[in-house]
């Protein structure tokens, strides 16, 4: 089981890599909601951030974000003047681990008397408080630009596949923390350092009431979710196979019978429970099966009990609305029969081919040939991690910005310098540093690109210094970066230069690069078979750091940088209402002009040696970009804006004099998307040249 874990995606160093993806991610989030201007703190819990999964698992990412401009008060001196204040209530009637939260005047410590805002309700007693279900309410009218809002639980999402749970920070002590604290003192886990660590870690209080409270849809959830983490990531690989085993049973196997009632947190409360009640030197790689069967007979315990105690919070009863009385009575049958059949119902586990990788264990290397595992997975997954991690921060640069876009070249640019210097002043630890200099390279990169146009508008040469700049950004990704610095050559009457600059591009531009889109997506560009096979072949170290692509991205300030056919992708509506048809996500990137890297490449070419008259060169360039493109449009691979790269081609026909091929190619783009596409201006263009 341990060996089949790892050809599966539960080794060591791809624990590690996902945690380190995610808590880069955690820091790049963090910084851009305080960018604009948010005082927000954010964090990912869960599986993924912990290592805790596999690709089989498909995990959902789970995303916190805490409000710092609420003011949560445990006892009344912890009031604060002009912010908002929220006494945490907590009495006999109130379940455990639920608090009601009590609205505190901002101007005088004296509770609220009367209902002046949407989330306020008035208790029995007379007390206005702050209601959970008002809160998710208001949340998902916030964000119904963004999509649809699903609600789960505390979760308010607008993305598939993510939980989105917005909180409050609990920063003072709490008994219930202390109380666990005390009750681990003197056992073999947690160790001293963790206990220490988690009395100053704050507490989150979410949106989720008891399902049995008179007040449930009032009630806010105790979570001490930070605790969590650390505990989780204190376990050695032994430990989170376990809890990854656990899962796999929970998903394959108990959901025939239970469906999704079961789940990974009752999983991690089994193992928390386990490993402090068993010596840590059980705890190794052969004895993996046999601390399996511990934490199932620990569940068997329970759920003759009928309940399952939160590991942290004393009186909790994690079954409460999830596992009902005959549901458990059902599983209790099921998992004695698995504990006396010596867990032989793991070789049924399909997830991951888990039970037949165990099955062929003597014959691993022929059975399962074709199957990604062991190296090639570990690589594939580190890929995709790399891959949406890239396409993350990308968003994030543009969403820092999306306000200026708009914004005069010297406003543009202020905002710019402004942006730079926050990120550094935002990150306050070595991890958030790393995180910050990664955006401050994009934004730098942007800033020295808009200061060129600046000086083109003027009709300034570029000089060296100029240009000496631009080199700090180059190494961003395979192409983009060169690409941009290739345009700016262009525009400035530098060809020579450019070609040199294409020229280096197009070798770097192997047919193993994948393209990076930060707001569009194909479907199947996540599946590891995608990235293995970007991995076929190679053999050189540090190659896998540069396989990607970015999208190349001209804002309304680096006009004077732009190809002049660009300029239409600006302003790519013809009316209004095309305007308002958009997406949240395309009114962020459809105010510029934004194309694959690959197609760009080959028309830059196109242009830049018609410019020097290189005839052979300039007609070859046009027959490799019409040859990608059809290749790219007609089997959707690899071409994020298909609309934007066939203009592109549409408009080389039209500089060859071939009218009918430039519509041709420009009916192409507008079968692709009909609005808000640059194509209806060519089209139109077009029709009036052949009318003469």
């Amino acid at each position: 089981m341990f060996d089949a874990l790892d050809d599966s995606g539960a080794g060591k160093e791809t624990v590690l890599e996902r945690r380190r993806t995610y808590l880069r991610r955690e820091q790049i989030e963090k910084i851009q909601l305080q960018l604009q201007g948010n005082n927000f703190e954010c964090f990912h819990f869960g599986s993924q951030s912990e290592g805790t999964t596999t690709p089989g698992l498909q995990s959902d990412i789970d995303f916190l974000v805490s409000h710092h401009d609420v003011n949560i008060m445990t006892v009344w001196e912890d009031w604060k003047a002009g912010i908002l204040n929220l006494l945490m209530l907590h009495d006999n009637t109130t379940p455990p681990q639920q608090y009601l939260l009590q609205v505190i005047a901002g101007n005088t410590p004296e509770p609220a008397t009367s209902l002046t805002h949407d989330m306020y309700v008035r208790k029995d007693s007379g007390q206005i408080l702050f209601s959970a279900e008002r809160w998710k309410n208001n949340i998902a009218y916030e964000v119904r630009d963004l999509g649809e809002a699903t609600k789960n639980g505390p979760s308010v999402s607008w993305m598939p596949n993510w939980d989105i749970v917005n909180a409050f920070h609990v920063r003072k002590p709490l008994p219930e923390i202390q109380h666990w604290i005390d009750r681990c003192r003197g056992k073999h886990w947690p160790p001293v350092q963790l206990l220490e660590a988690a009395r100053i870690a704050p507490c989150f209080l979410v949106p989720a009431g008891h399902p049995d409270s008179d007040y449930k849809r009032e009630e806010w959830r105790l979570s001490p979710n930070l605790i969590e983490r650390m505990l989780t990531f204190s376990f050695n690989m032994t430990q989170i196979k376990c809890y990854i085993v656990l899962k796999l049973i929970k998903k394959s196997l108990f959901a025939y019978i239970v469906g999704d009632a079961i789940t990974s947190f009752h999983c991690k409360t089994i193992m928390f429970f386990t490993m402090e009640r068993t010596h840590p030197s059980l705890w190794c790689e052969h004895n993996l099966m046999f601390v399996l069967l511990l934490c199932l007979h620990l569940l068997r315990r329970w759920l003759r009990l009928g309940r399952l105690p939160h590991y942290i919070i004393e009186g909790v009863n994690l079954f409460d609305g999830k596992l009902s009385k005959l549901l458990q009575k059902r599983l209790l049958v099921y998992i004695d029969s698995l504990i006396r059949n010596n867990l032989q119902d793991v070789f049924c586990i399909g997830i991951d081919n888990i039970g037949r990788r165990l099955q062929a264990c003597s014959m691993r290397h022929t059975v399962q040939a074709g199957e990604l595992r062991g190296v090639l997975l570990h690589n594939s997954i580190r890929l995709l991690l790399k891959f949406e991690y890239l396409s993350l921060t990308l968003k994030y640069v543009l969403t820092s910005i999306k306000h200026e876009q708009s914004s005069s070249h010297s406003t543009f640019e202020h905002k710019l310098k402004c942006v730079i210097r926050n990120c550094f002043e935002n990150s306050t630890n070595a991890m958030s540093k790393t995180a910050a200099l990664e955006l401050i390279k994009h934004f730098y990169a942007l800033h020295i690109s808009v200061q060129s146009s600046y000086y083109l508008r003027l009709q300034n040469v570029l000089d060296c210094v100029n240009i000496r700049r631009v080199q700090y950004s180059l190494n961003s990704d395979v192409a983009s970066s060169r690409l941009k610095f290739a345009s700016m050559l262009y525009c400035s009457g530098h060809l020579q230069a450019a070609v040199r600059v294409l020229e280096d591009v197009e070798r770097r531009y192997h047919s193993k690069v994948k393209a990076v889109c930060a707001f569009r997506g194909r479907k199947g560009d996540r599946h590891l078979q995608v990235f293995a096979d970007m991995l076929s072949g190679n053999k050189e170290e540090g190659f896998i750091e540069l396989q990607f692509a970015f999208c190349v991205r001209f804002v309304r300030q680096e006009s004077y940088c732009t190809p002049a056919i660009l300029l239409f992708e600006m302003n790519r509506n013809n009316t209004e209402e095309e305007v308002a048809q958009r997406t949240y996500l395309e009114k962020l990137w459809m105010g510029g002009a934004e194309v694959d890297a690959r197609p760009f490449l080959f028309y830059m070419q196109y242009i830049t040696y018609g410019g020097l008259c290189e005839r052979d060169k300039q007609l070859h360039a046009m027959g490799v970009l019409e040859a990608d493109i059809d290749t790219c449009v007609r089997n959707q691979l690899n071409l994020y804006h298909p609309e934007t790269a066939l203009n592109l081609l549409g408009h080389c026909y039209e500089m060859e004099g071939d009218y009918a091929g430039s519509l041709h190619y420009y009916e192409w783009s507008l079968r692709c998307l009909r609005t808000n596409n640059a194509a209806n201006w060519h089209v139109l263009r077009i029709m009036r040249l052949i009318s003469g």
